[in-house]
């Protein structure tokens, strides 16, 4: 199982998420996707905008997700999420792995930094992260790029999948890469799949 955290301003069943979700849960994928929301944005829902607040706050949240997804699959799971979604994953997986309750993290498209202020890096904790982590990340994403991120001081247990020519929704740019949107989808999920099966 996969529980999977929305982005920063999109819910939980925004089309992205629904079409990742259902690419994971083909049989040859075989990935349950727990997706749940954080009470901002649940709050949408009955008229009451509220802006994201700051990923750190959001750790409680998460830490019960999993609570709850734990229970129902009896065994630890993979954690992770769409951008602010799997930066907040990322706050608590090294507590949930060392308790047990968690074999990886699973990230797609990590805000390395926000779009244009590549000097405000979100990457403290990534450093000195113990948890089998992958990231799925387009080359030209603006939260961190390819040129970018092999900079950074990562942990080992950090791999990242470049996907080519792909913005922070994984989508390429055909004309100019040759792929498209749908092929970069199936490698991340079929990545994503492999992972949450052998977490490594």
């Amino acid at each position: 199982m996969l529980v999977l955290a929305h982005g920063a301003g999109a819910a939980m069943d925004s089309p992205w998420l629904d079409r990742f979700a259902a690419l994971l849960a083909e049989p040859a994928r075989g990935i349950r996707v727990a997706r749940f929301e954080f009470a901002y944005m649940a709050a949408r829902r009955s008229g009451t905008r509220k802006p994201p607040p700051r990923a750190e706050t959001l750790r409680g949240e998460y830490r019960e997700a999993v609570a709850a997804a734990t229970d129902a699959a009896g065994a630890p799971v993979v954690i992770g999420g769409k951008s602010m979604g799997g930066r907040v994953a990322s706050l608590v997986a090294d507590e949930l792995h060392a308790e047990g309750a968690v074999s990886g993290l699973a990230v797609l498209g990590y805000p390395f930094h926000p779009p244009g202020s590549p000097e405000k890096l979100r990457t403290a904790h990534l450093e000195h992260l113990e948890t089998p982590t992958l990231i799925c990340q387009g080359s030209r994403d603006p939260f961190g790029t390819r040129e970018e991120v092999p900079g950074y001081a990562l942990s080992p247990a950090v791999r990242i999948l470049w996907l080519d020519d792909g913005e922070h929704e994984l989508k390429p740019r055909v004309k100019i890469s040759g792929h498209t949107h749908a092929e970069h989808l199936a490698t991340a999920a079929d990545a994503v799949a492999a992972f949450v099966k052998h977490p490594r």
